[in-house]
């Protein structure tokens, strides 16, 4: 019976000891294991922070100027508004080569089908500043305000940061304080109705889901603030809306309204939304309500006090580059 038990107890330890090593087989391979992974992720970041260290950036002295713009098909408005910018840009900044890129590609599509011109999207636009060794770039939004598509730029943009030695952002048209009243100024000056308090002019923007449409409400207090009581700012696709112009204007009691785009070119909205003939658009709705209306199809890009705010938006951006 003794030596049953002997047998049965020893069976015991001999099991307890295998699973006992086992374990420890099994923990000290796990631990071999997990150091193998962690050395291998160690290893794998320092190759990446050594590959950015040495990723290959441009020649600092080749210097860019990208503009952005939306974009527009229509051809002359395109050259007189969008053209006139980066004419400006380019004596501005005869040290910089000038390139030119539209974040619709609505537009980029029609003009290529219809006119057979190629106009890079930014991504393209940028790319090719990379292929070809630019080191210091400046990039000039042509937007007015700091809404979606300058955030698509910027998006679509930073990923190509790391190929710059300077990379350098202008910025949109109203972005300070000081921006509102100096496009007024720059407006009002081509634009003699403002002082005339029997004419209504009425400032018809795009409008935008985007939180930076609050710009447009801005500008208008601006407008009434420095003594234009006369202008009224509106959208097509925010807000304030026509509706809000129409019950402004009924208390304003105008003999005549004028219709300005505010927008950087005189495109489809200036042209069809604006000043069409359709009964939705906002001249046939504002001679319905009884007014003698005027349009003019001028975009914010021909107006040369306009043009000259892209120009120091531009200078403030290789500014803020020479100071670092």
């Amino acid at each position: 019976m003794i030596k049953k038990v002997f047998i049965f107890m020893s069976m015991v330890l001999i099991c307890c000891s295998a699973l006992l090593c086992g374990c420890a087989d099994i923990k000290d391979t796990a631990g071999i294991v997990e150091t193998d992974a962690e050395t291998e992720n160690v290893e794998n970041v320092k190759t990446s922070d050594k590959e950015d260290e040495n990723m290959k950036k441009g020649d600092p002295s080749k210097k860019a100027v990208l503009v952005v713009s939306f974009g527009t098909s229509y051809n002359e408005s395109r050259e007189k508004t969008i053209g006139s910018v980066e004419k400006k840009i380019a004596v501005a900044l005869p040290d910089y080569e000038q390139r030119r890129a539209f974040t619709s590609q609505i537009i980029i599509d029609k003009i290529a089908k219809r006119d057979n011109e190629k106009i890079d999207n930014v991504t393209e636009a940028m790319q090719k500043l990379v292929n070809e060794g630019f080191g210091t770039l400046i990039v000039q939004p042509t937007h007015v305000m700091n809404g979606e598509e300058y955030d698509e730029m910027k998006e679509l943009t930073e990923p190509f940061e790391k190929n710059f030695v300077s990379i350098k952002y202008g910025k949109p048209l109203l972005t300070s304080s000081d921006d509102y009243a100096d496009a007024i100024n720059a407006i009002a000056k081509d634009i003699p109705n403002l002082t005339d308090k029997s004419c209504a002019v009425v400032f018809m923007g795009h409008g935008t889901a985007h939180f930076a449409n609050a710009s447009y409400s801005a500008l208008d207090y601006r407008f009434k603030a420095m003594g234009f009581e006369n202008a009224f700012v509106g959208t097509v696709e925010g807000y304030p809306d026509i509706d809000k112009i129409k019950k402004d204007l009924a208390e304003f009691k105008p003999k005549k309204v004028i219709l300005v785009p505010l927008m950087i070119v005189a495109g489809d909205h200036a042209n069809n939304d604006m000043a069409g003939d359709d009964e939705d658009s906002w001249k046939t709705q504002l001679k319905k309500e009884g007014y003698e209306v005027e349009c003019i199809l001028k975009g914010l890009g021909e107006y040369e006090g306009i043009q000259n705010m892209f120009v120091k938006h531009c200078n403030d951006a290789l500014n803020e580059a020479a100071e670092e």
